[in-house]
């Protein structure tokens, strides 16, 4: 049952709200002056609070104790009640935070359609936290490849920085995941997080979801900005957001500040920023796509993740990884994995770890751990040809001293990824004198990274 506090010096105002919101099941607790407020305030949880503006005291008034409720936890919405209200004293209750404001004599639809609205608001802000935290909670930057390790000690280094990070990668490759890694281990790590994805911003209102509006009426909407004060706005897919628009982002991070659509009045803003791109950037300036200046702001640090087929020594680690958790979000066995691993390094891998990952939910979901759901689930999953693996290796026109060659360079190659490039580690898969395999790699042309 949701708590609603109401906040009013007027008895039968109070008794009132307490009956209509009763009636809907709502359970209702009452403060009649400044004093009783704020007790409540401190002693107890709630849901919602209605407050009126006036409350008999010359010291303090409603508008204090709203910023007392947002104080303590910012995402309880207010709801702001007045029988003498001007236009500035509502514009003045939304800017410190308040959902809406209600003037006396109040309707009843009215009443209950503002309540729903603001109970509904807070159990997404709640929703998301719990996801955000689980998200927190259960994926990690997984792998020991020698990429992956430069780019942990790399987050290791910058993350209680305040610098700018570019993250770049193809898609899946986890550039969400790398920036909540950083954000979770830096100083703004109790304060927003905040992911606006350029790619599905309206592109009619690009600077409203940005910096936000201020309408008419009073109300104001906030924007990502705005939104992820004192904490974090990861900017992903950065490279679709449009030209002039970027300016706009440009000139918010060299002077740190803004104004809202319609607005007035410049807002100061203190937010970490990070950015992701598929795309290279560097190409989108030759382009005219992107500005250079913007880049320069933007890419303090780089970060560049590789693809899973970059990285496919990580696979096992990461397939582990995943069986392991999923099963334990699901409530489900862990999956007994007996096939060899072959047909998983063949696959080419275009969706990258949100692709393995998905793989992994399937088999966990769909084969009831029996050895002969997993293997048909992976064929059907990463659509293995065997005929056309081999044909693609080999051309069986040439001749057969180059179609050895070219098996063998294919071959060496596969394994050395396999290995994360270590020489030493592949000749021992491969059953080759660690000397007998560089000569091998020397005259095939191979090149150790």
């Amino acid at each position: 049952m949701k708590k609603i506090l109401i906040i009013d010096d007027e008895k039968d105002i109070r008794f009132l709200l307490s009956s209509i919101l009763s009636d809907e099941d709502y359970l209702t607790i009452e403060a009649s002056n400044i004093q009783e407020a704020e007790k409540k305030i401190d002693t107890e949880i709630f849901d919602l609070a209605l407050v009126d503006i006036s409350l008999g005291d010359k010291k303090k008034d409603g508008i204090s104790l709203l910023k007392k409720i947002k104080k303590i936890n910012s995402d309880i919405p207010v709801i702001m009640i007045s029988g003498h209200a001007t236009i500035q004293i509502a514009v003045d209750s939304i800017k410190e935070g308040a959902f809406e404001f209600l003037e006396k004599p109040f309707n009843t639809s009215r009443l209950l359609n503002f309540v729903k609205r603001a109970l509904e608001n807070f159990d997404l802000k709640k929703e998301n936290k719990k996801l955000n935290n689980l998200f927190f909670d259960t994926y990690e930057l997984i792998g020991n490849s020698n990429s992956i390790k430069e780019i942990k000690n790399t987050i290791n280094k910058i993350s209680q920085s305040d610098c700018r990070v570019l993250i770049s990668g193809p898609s899946g490759s986890g550039k969400e995941l790398v920036a909540r890694t950083i954000h979770k281990n830096s100083k703004r790590k109790d304060n927003p997080f905040v992911v606006c994805n350029g790619a599905l911003l309206d592109p009619q209102h690009f600077d409203m979801e940005l910096f936000g509006i201020e309408n008419k009426d009073g109300s104001i909407v906030q924007g990502f900005f705005e939104k992820a004060d004192k904490g974090t706005l990861l900017i992903d897919n950065v490279s679709e957001i449009p030209l002039d628009t970027q300016v706009k982002i440009l000139r918010v991070l060299t002077e740190q500040k803004f104004r809202r659509v319609d607005g007035t009045k410049n807002i100061l803003t203190n937010v970490r920023v990070f950015t992701t791109t598929s795309k290279d950037l560097r190409n989108e300036i030759i382009n005219g796509n992107f500005r250079e200046d913007l880049f320069q702001r933007i890419s303090v640090m780089q970060i560049n993740l590789p693809s899973l087929k970059d990285r496919i020594d990580d696979l096992p680690n990461l397939f582990d990884y995943f069986n392991k958790k999923i099963s334990e979000n699901l409530g489900k066995k862990v999956i007994s994995f007996k096939s060899n691993l072959t047909k998983l390094y063949s696959h080419n891998w275009d969706g990258n770890i949100r692709e393995l990952r998905n793989l992994v939910e399937r088999l966990i979901i769909l084969s009831d751990g029996k050895q002969k759901n997993i293997a048909k689930i992976i064929d059907e999953s990463i659509h293995i040809n065997k005929n056309n693996e081999i044909s693609g290796i080999v051309n069986f026109d040439s001749p057969l001293k180059n179609a050895r060659e070219q098996f063998e360079r294919e071959y060496l190659m596969h394994q050395l990824k396999k290995n994360g490039s270590n020489v030493s580690k592949t000749a021992e898969n491969i059953g080759m004198e660690r000397s007998a395999l560089h000569r091998k790699l020397t005259s095939l042309g191979i090149a150790i990274k």
